[in-house]
């Protein structure tokens, strides 16, 4: 069994990623950037893909790194993580003491402020509880990621038309087409602190852009989920947006949503 990581980077230089993130297997590295180029580093009895990309959003780039993706397991990552010296171990030895699983959420340590999970055990996930696992904690077999044709979506996440949710909505298709998933409390990395890619406080694009995703999360109950999230994050943004409007912020990318969902994009 072999592991693949694959690292969405922006304006970066690949060799000195390599290093900072301690990566001591496989790799696929899309770096966007103003040059577009492919190249190989064989170093030891790996190899690592690097290439640069003119193309912008999160999506693009993940997918990007799906299409040059090879090995047993990939596992996505961003340029931030940090990883623990053993983490290519942890992960196969995950995936071959669990034969059952197809997808692998693992711990990587965040700030608080950031943190939107924290795995005890080995236990399977429902659709209830899929949506808080970002995209760097998560580990799936390649072939069964192929098979089921799981794509990010290229309209949400850092660098797209709408703030975040890109990793929401993969794990959602992932789940819809019935891959197995779990989450383990095996630790793999960390993530350096630095300022969000997309997150700028809670301003006007902030609510109307999470009206959009919920429209393409959960479809005609979106409007629940609107009235459900004004209420269970008022203390959040209090001080910073009326919540009516706020409220009707959301209402308005619901709209949009739906919109664009009729077009089939």
């Amino acid at each position: 069994m072999s592991m693949t990581l694959l690292v969405s980077a922006l304006n970066v230089n690949p060799e000195e990623l390599l290093e900072k993130m301690g990566v001591k297997g496989n790799a696929v590295i899309v770096n966007q950037c103003d040059k577009e180029s492919k190249r190989e580093i064989g170093k030891d009895d790996f190899k690592i893909v690097i290439i640069e990309s003119p193309t912008r959003g999160v999506g693009v780039n993940r997918n990007l790194c799906i299409d040059n993706s090879f090995g047993d397991i990939v596992l996505f990552s961003d340029d931030d993580i940090v990883y623990d010296e053993d983490y290519i171990k942890k992960v196969e030895e995950e995936f071959e003491k669990h034969p059952e699983a197809e997808m692998i959420m693992f711990n990587v340590s965040v700030c608080d402020e950031r943190r939107t999970y924290v795995n005890e055990g080995f236990k399977k996930l429902s659709r209830f509880n899929i949506g808080r696992f970002p995209a760097y904690s998560i580990a799936v077999r390649r072939n069964v990621l192929l098979d089921k044709k799981i794509r990010f979506s290229e309209l949400f996440g850092g660098g797209a038309k709408y703030s975040n949710g890109e990793d929401s909505l993969f794990l959602r298709d992932a789940y819809k087409s019935g891959i197995s998933m779990y989450a383990t409390e095996t630790h793999i990395g960390s993530e350096i602190p630095r300022s969000s890619t997309w997150f700028e406080g809670y301003t006007e694009k902030f609510f109307f852009d999470r009206g959009v995703l919920f429209a393409f999360l959960y479809g005609k109950n979106a409007w629940l989920w609107r009235t459900r999230f004004i209420l269970t994050k008022k203390e959040m943004f209090q001080g910073k947006i009326d919540r009516k409007k706020a409220n009707k912020l959301m209402k308005a990318g619901i709209k949009e949503g739906y919109k664009i969902k009729k077009k089939g994009v």
